[in-house]
């Protein structure tokens, strides 16, 4: 029956080897070697046998082969051999041909047959093991072999070349591959509303269901897709040519090998990393420019290389040099583990650090704008409608009446700001900032007057002369803003500025002294005033200086301001219909007046958003500006959570891809009186390893980083944030989906060490 093409098994034909479809497919090469065979008359040894036994040996991947009749017979000398006889017990699968229990059988052995899996129809091994134990406890036999048999037989034990057994793996993981993007698609339609929610919230925006579905995206995942696909295959199939049928049998079992060439030297390479990473630190305070960031960058992806070539070399000496304590606990086997595969993994680890630098920068960056968004927009635009001119005899008529068509006004105020035309206040702004260093002073501590002349010609960041207004108009919008008014004496002055430099422009009574309009009575500094009063472009750059009126009588107009205070909402469109009154040449693309702002305005310190506009309508701009910073944040946000979700993925499958390896290692681990409690600690310490050494490293280089753009940040717009609040921030997002990736890994890992008994 065994010869059959087909038998039934439980009313499922199974089917067997058919012979004669397998002669018929090799008819001719079959032929002809048997007609070459009868020529010579070498019937028994001679050149085509020893030719076999050489291919055999190439084949299988060992020295020598010896040939025989049939498969009993070779059966029968391995048992002979081993010196199988009487009261030796041999373990048989139920489920194959006869002569597997028959040989046994013929050297007086005693054959223990045991079931098969049901799925592969080969001996089961948990109920292998169960046998041999009871045959132990017995004591009856001795238990002294395994007839493995391999019924239908593995790719090439049934004679399938190697191209041919790649190009099965190939078929199969094409169509894993297609499921699997299949399946990934639906679920990235899924996942993009929970991070179009997250952004939204974010940037302070209500959150739609939106589904939307472009080709060009598909095509470029499908893309990238295919392309990791294609280089995984060809990498796999270089990898069935170069291997041999031993090798791929026990590629499960097979150790990873310390390489210990130049170890020794390469160790030095560990402090050079080190040394390095600390002049970077040092280094990233003084870029400049964008050469000089893309070496900076260059150079440190190059150090972390450096950095595990050098940690690799050093755990392969400790463990080849038997360090102190190398024996105490599991400690042997876990730097095995970490010399083994970190001489390795040296590329993937620096890749995955740089990968993780990047994602804690993305992320850090996104939260510092969330943050700006959330608590510097307001304070730009403290009234609801502010409209400039330069014309300063400008009384805004065809503004008003717009105003009194369109909204309910409770309050307006016209207004102008006066300069002297002066800027020894801009110079001392420029020089005593904190932000600003000493970039505006020379080797003396002195300005700098070329370099603070041309920022004041061509930068915009201040204007051109300093700004002043009188003490009534200054108190009537401090009215309008719901603010105490101030007080003090005529020859005296106070600074309204921006919360950031309260700090340091409270000082500058003690280096900056002013003089009345008449140039003979000297003014004296009375204070700091810095609730949002818009510095940005409207009411001067960072600062205003407020003097009495009568000081203003011999200073020239500026130019003009109105501003509005309403009842209730803005109108939808107020801002368009201001602009409307312009002539649309004088508008930008978005349909904003700009061009009368050319002359005086000026944006001050805070350039994340310089917003020029003749009409700022706060409840309109707001959404608008919202949506810019939105563009800004989606893909830093974006950036890092795609770059710590790629690292994870191949740092995840990297380890499960390892699984059936480490199961054997584990296993001996356990049968030499390691509890499963105990396995599990270390397989748990080896993991976290795996997965700590980038995620600390990219840590400690990304926070230096981190914490300097953050200092500039919050100096350079006054956002409420704690400087370290922005990495922690990133940091938590960064390690949560950190120990989601880690927890899932370890479970399925665990999983396949720690196989269900059934």
């Amino acid at each position: 029956m065994i010869w059959k093409k087909a038998i039934t098994v439980g009313g499922k034909e199974m089917q067997f080897r058919d012979l004669q479809k397998q002669y018929n497919v090799l008819k001719e090469e079959i032929d002809r070697e048997i007609e070459e065979v009868c020529a010579s008359a070498q019937y028994i040894s001679g050149s085509k046998v020893t030719e076999l036994e050489e291919k055999l040996a190439e084949y299988v991947g060992v020295k020598h082969c010896i040939t025989c009749a049939n498969g009993t017979d070779a059966l029968t000398l391995a048992l002979k051999a081993w010196g199988i006889g009487e009261n030796d017990a041999i373990f048989v699968p139920d489920f194959t041909f006869f002569s597997s229990g028959e040989c046994p059988a013929g050297e007086g052995a005693t054959c223990i047959f045991v079931d098969v899996d049901r799925y592969t129809y080969n001996i089961d091994p948990i109920k292998l093991e169960e046998a041999i134990q009871k045959v132990n406890r017995e004591g009856k036999y001795c238990a002294k072999a395994v007839v493995a048999v391999d019924l239908f037989g593995i790719y090439l034990l049934l004679g399938m070349k190697k191209g041919q057994v790649a190009r099965v793996y190939i078929r199969e993981n094409i169509m894993l591959g297609g499921i699997a993007f299949l399946v990934g698609s639906v679920l990235g339609v899924f996942f993009q509303q929970i991070l179009c929610s997250v952004i939204d919230s974010m940037v302070r925006i209500p959150y739609s269901f939106r589904l939307s579905w472009d080709y060009r995206t598909w095509l470029m995942t499908f893309g990238c897709y295919a392309g990791c696909y294609l280089l995984a295959f060809f990498r796999c199939g270089f990898s069935f040519r170069k291997m041999n049928i031993n090798e791929l049998m026990k590629q499960d079992r097979k150790n990873e090998e310390i390489v210990e060439k130049h170890e020794e030297w390469k160790r030095i390479l560990l402090p050079m990393a080190v040394i390095f990473l600390i002049l970077f630190w040092g280094m990233f305070t003084h870029l400049n420019s964008t050469g000089e960031i893309i070496l900076f960058l260059i150079g440190l992806v190059l150090t972390i290389y450096l950095f595990y070539t050098g940690v690799s070399a050093w755990i392969i000496c400790y463990v080849r040099r038997k360090g102190k304590g190398i024996y105490q606990g599991q400690r042997l086997f876990l730097l095995r583990q970490f010399a083994s595969k970190i001489r390795t993994m040296q590329f993937t680890l620096g890749t995955l650090t740089s990968l993780f630098t990047l994602a804690l920068l993305g992320a850090s960056v996104a939260f510092m704008f969330c943050d700006y968004e959330n608590t510097a927009l307001k304070a730009k635009f403290p009234f609801d409608v502010l409209i400039y001119s330069d014309q300063v005899q400008d009384d805004f008529q065809d503004e008003k009446e717009v105003l009194q068509q369109e909204a309910d006004v409770k309050e307006m105020l016209r207004y102008r700001i006066y300069t002297d035309q002066k800027d020894q206040v801009n110079t001392w702004m420029l020089t005593h900032l904190e932000q600003y260093g000493t970039m505006y002073q020379n080797k003396n501590g002195k300005p700098d007057r070329k370099r603070v002349t041309k920022m004041l010609e061509n930068d915009g960041t201040y204007c051109r002369y300093d700004t002043y207004m009188g003490k009534t108009d200054y108190n009537r919008l401090r009215k309008m803003l719901g603010y105490e008014p101030v007080h003090f004496e005529p020859d005296q002055y106070i600074v309204q500025t921006k919360k950031r430099l309260q700090k340091d422009v409270a000082s500058i009574g003690k280096d900056l002294h002013l003089t009345a309009a008449d140039e003979k009575t000297e003014l004296t500094f009375a204070g700091v005033q810095a609730e949002p009063f818009s510095q940005d472009g409207h009411n001067g750059g960072d600062y205003i200086v407020v003097v009495g009126d009568k000081v203003l009588q011999r200073m020239k107009p500026y130019y003009s301001e109105l501003a509005v205070d309403l009842k209730g909402e803005t109108p939808q469109g107020l801002e368009q219909k201001l602009d409307a009154l312009a002539d649309p040449d004088d508008r930008d693309f978005s349909g904003h007046t700009v061009s009368s702002l050319s002359g005086n305005s000026c944006s001050g310190s805070d350039t994340v958003l310089v917003y020029t506009a003749t009409n700022l309508v706060r409840d309109n701009l707001i959404p608008e500006l919202k949506m810019l910073l939105a563009s800004m944040i989606v893909p830093l946000f974006y950036m890092g959570l795609v770059f710590v979700c790629v690292a994870l993925t191949v740092l995840s499958v990297q380890q499960l891809s390892d699984s059936s390896k480490y199961k054997f290692r584990y296993d001996v681990l356990e049968k030499i009186g390691l509890s499963k409690k105990q396995v599990r600690s270390l397989l748990l310490r080896q993991m976290a390893g795996y997965y700590l050494c980038p995620a600390l490293l990219a840590l400690v280089i990304s926070g230096k980083m981190v914490l300097c753009i953050s200092g500039n940040f919050v100096r350079g717009t006054g956002v409420s944030g704690c400087v370290s609040t922005y990495f922690v921030e990133g940091t938590l997002l960064f390690m949560g989906i950190y120990l989601v990736y880690f927890a899932v890994t370890f479970l399925c890992f665990q999983r396949s060490i720690f196989l269900k008994e059934r």
